[in-house]
């Protein structure tokens, strides 16, 4: 073979490779898969914590909005009936009595607004005077239990909480003393027959801070439905009962009107 047909031949095999190349590589970009773009890829994650709304085991008195009575209590609302269709109704409760001076000079100020309130008793003031149970109900006006002798019941034996729980004032509501609850002392409640009840608006009216104060915490804090904490014993309540007549009136005039519990 000449040298120029050899040459022929080379080139045209190397042409023949080249195009055979192209090919191959037209083909395989045909068969390579789509890209993906980020936003068409999607990961769905359920969140695995757990909330924890159990109150703390420590009393709780602090001004202002404070936990409800819907933490771990049972399902019966004291204040569905009276608060039924969203009306602006307030619930006034008072705690420590009763009391020979203090509830009848608040049971005065509640019938001067034809407001009516929930009295949380101990059965040891109770006991001590027994004719105010009969004239707070007389009135319209609601008794829920708080228990014998006022102890932080998360800090007491097994056996005195069930005694403090089971055998106070009867009552279809139970108020811890300071607020203080855990499952154990729930379960005693509920075991009762009984609600627990706690507050949404606290004037720490227990600390005698002046009426104003106490009034005015009540007037900046209370909203329709809430339950608000007070006190017809334990100690003087002048500011109490004068706090009471100023909001009642100041607040009837706003529209709200004043129930009981169902306890």
């Amino acid at each position: 073979m000449s040298k120029k047909l050899a040459a022929i031949v080379a080139t045209g095999a190397a042409a023949a490779l080249v195009v055979g190349s192209l090919i191959a590589l037209a083909l395989g970009h045909q068969n390579q898969p789509e890209p993906t773009s980020a936003s068409s890829v999607s990961t769905s994650v359920t969140p695995t914590t757990t909330p924890t709304n159990e109150p703390s085991d420590e009393p709780t008195q602090t001004p202002g909005k404070t936990p409800s009575n819907n933490a771990g209590s049972p399902a019966a609302d004291p204040t569905a009936a009276a608060a039924a269709g969203n009306k602006k109704v307030l619930f006034f409760s008072f705690d420590d009595g009763p009391d020979p001076v203090w509830t009848p000079k608040i049971l005065a100020v509640l019938q001067k607004y034809g407001a009516r309130a929930t009295f949380f008793q101990l059965g040891s003031m109770q006991n001590a005077h027994p004719g105010l149970r009969e004239q707070i109900l007389a009135a319209g006006n609601a008794i829920g239990s708080h228990s014998i002798s006022h102890p932080q019941l998360t800090a007491i034996t097994a056996a005195k909480r069930h005694h403090e729980i089971f055998d106070g004032p009867r009552s279809k509501c139970f108020r811890p003393p300071y607020g203080a609850s855990n499952p154990k002392v729930r379960a005693d409640i509920k075991a009762a027959g009984m609600t627990q009840v706690l507050w949404d608006v606290d004037p720490r009216d227990w600390a005698r801070p002046g009426t104003n104060a106490i009034a005015g915490n009540i007037m900046h804090h209370a909203t329709r439905r809430n339950i608000i904490l007070m006190h017809d014993g334990g100690g003087d309540r002048s500011q109490t009962v004068a706090a009471l007549d100023k909001v009642l009136q100041t607040l009837k005039a706003q529209g709200y009107s004043f129930a009981a519990m169902d306890c």
